[in-house]
């Protein structure tokens, strides 16, 4: 990401080029599309919003014979982190229980996942005690 940047959100389609790009990357456009999920976009779609996505700072390239093999220098972490906040700041009034009661009304996450959240919340918890 460029020095100074403040980090955007990404577009569906930009997040979906960045999850082929950290999962499988670096890629040439051709290969991220044979990794988009159907329906794919136009290969000329595929290439803007790579350019689009180089503009910002989250993605660079290297030329190799005469193409341009992608890569992508923005971490998973970063947006995984913001998005999150975002959403939880922006939809749960900045409340991550009214998130999981959410989650937990629309059965999205099960008994089992809860007491896994406890148990590593409890143990985090006796780490710093």
């Amino acid at each position: 990401m460029k020095a100074g940047r403040k980090r955007q959100m990404l577009t569906e389609k930009e997040a979906v080029i960045m999850n082929i790009l950290w999962e499988h990357g670096p890629l040439f456009v051709r290969e991220i599309l044979e990794r988009y999920p159907e329906p794919r976009p136009h290969f000329n779609t595929v290439a803007t919003t790579v350019r689009i996505l180089e503009d910002k700072g989250y993605v660079t390239h290297e030329v190799m014979g005469g193409s341009h093999r992608f890569q992508a220098v923005a971490r998973r972490e970063d947006f995984r982190e913001r998005t999150l906040a975002d959403l939880i700041r922006n939809y749960f009034a900045g409340s991550y229980k009214s998130a999981v009661s959410a989650l937990v009304e629309e059965e999205k996450i099960s008994v089992d996942e809860l007491r896994e959240i406890i148990e590593l919340v409890e143990s985090k918890k006796s780490v710093t005690d």
